[in-house]
């Protein structure tokens, strides 16, 4: 296992810049994702680590030693894709091992090595069959087993998981992170998708337009964003725009529009010191809904009408009108969800929110 560090990197593709001044530092047998939309610089910044891409400018140190100029088969890396790339023409076994023949291993270690693999990944009789025997959740089991039977000292994953199905997906999550907690490997970890970031991370990297938003672990970035892109990417937000009267009592003082005064946690605004423009964030599963007129200890809150209902099976998103402001509320389902056109009043724990300043 070795750490990964990433010092002022700069990747140039002509006059486009894919990756602006990235400094990351990632821990020995961490699990760290890289999450944001397509085109983001995430990708980018991962192929630059495994050697397929080579920095404009700045340093890449795995393990502590610099990486800029050692080609790809000698970074002693683990790679997984989207696709696989399994050899059709080989069975599973010879797809395993291949790494290890270019790794000076005694022929004779080979075979043990494969079943070890295999025994990891939870797929032992598989070793004589061929990849298109096998189920696309097999075959990425696959990929994986040829990836960590190296010995790698970091693993690399590139959307692993975006080519399964939705069930598939959720299953093979949470086996990858059991067999990195197993074999306790550096792993960077590449995502557009927020659930997936959020399950499976130390840390999570949100990036945006070539830079680094927030780095943090899951709670801290869902809970606490340092950036509306990142309360509007993680998860569903609502964003309101308020104003900051100071801070009483371990909180800062908002007034909003809607709600009125909120005082919310100091540590749900870091960023917030004084008074001033301020934009108010509340996650869309923080505001209950209620039947019209019910009241609530400790909670701000609004009279609204339902616009749309979003059923979701367990819980169910609603579009509702307060005043001339829109929101959306994720709740869960106690009986039945409240229909188009009902009137109701939501319920809004200040300690809840997060709030940002103006210029984020």
């Amino acid at each position: 296992m070795s750490s990964v560090h990433l010092k002022d990197i700069v990747k140039r593709f002509g006059s486009f810049t894919a990756v602006h001044q990235t400094n990351l530092e990632i821990e020995e047998g961490a699990f760290v994702t890289l999450l944001g939309p397509s085109g983001c610089g995430k990708t980018t910044n991962l192929r630059m680590i495994a050697g397929l891409l080579d920095p404009t400018e700045g340093e890449i140190l795995i393990g502590g030693r610099r990486m800029n100029d050692v080609p790809i088969h000698k970074r002693n890396l683990g790679l997984v894709f989207q696709n696989y790339a399994l050899f059709p023409h080989k069975t599973v076994a010879e797809n395993v091992a291949f790494g290890l023949k270019y790794r000076d291993v005694p022929k004779s270690d080979i075979p043990g090595k494969v079943q070890r693999a295999l025994d990891l990944v939870q797929l032992p009789d598989v070793g004589e069959r061929y990849p298109k025997a096998l189920s696309g959740g097999q075959q990425q089991r696959i990929a994986l087993a040829r990836a960590i039977v190296i010995e790698p000292d970091v693993l690399l994953l590139d959307e692993p998981l975006s080519a399964l199905d939705a069930n598939l997906r959720e299953d093979m999550r949470v086996e990858l992170k059991r067999i990195q907690d197993q074999i306790g490997v550096t792993t960077v970890f590449v995502t557009h998708d927020q659930s997936e970031a959020l399950a499976m991370s130390d840390r999570i990297v949100v990036m945006s337009n070539g830079r680094v938003e927030q780095v943090g672990s899951p709670e801290e970035v869902y809970n606490t964003p340092s950036s509306e892109f990142v309360a509007r990417f993680l998860g569903a937000s609502n964003i309101l725009e308020a104003q900051a009267k100071g801070r009483e009592n371990g909180a800062v003082m908002l007034e909003t529009p809607i709600f009125g005064r909120l005082p919310v946690p100091v540590e749900k605004a870091p960023r917030l010191n004084g008074d001033g423009s301020a934009k108010l964030v509340i996650r869309a599963e923080k505001l209950l809904l209620c039947p019209r007129g019910a009241a609530g200890e400790g909670v701000a809150t609004v009279d609204a009408r339902v616009e749309t209902v979003d059923y979701q099976g367990q819980a169910v998103r609603y579009f509702v009108r307060a005043g001339d402001t829109q929101l959306q509320a994720i709740n869960m389902i106690d009986g039945h969800p409240f229909a188009e056109g009902a009137e109701v009043t939501l319920h809004l724990r200040p300690r809840d929110c997060a709030a940002l300043p103006e210029d984020r």
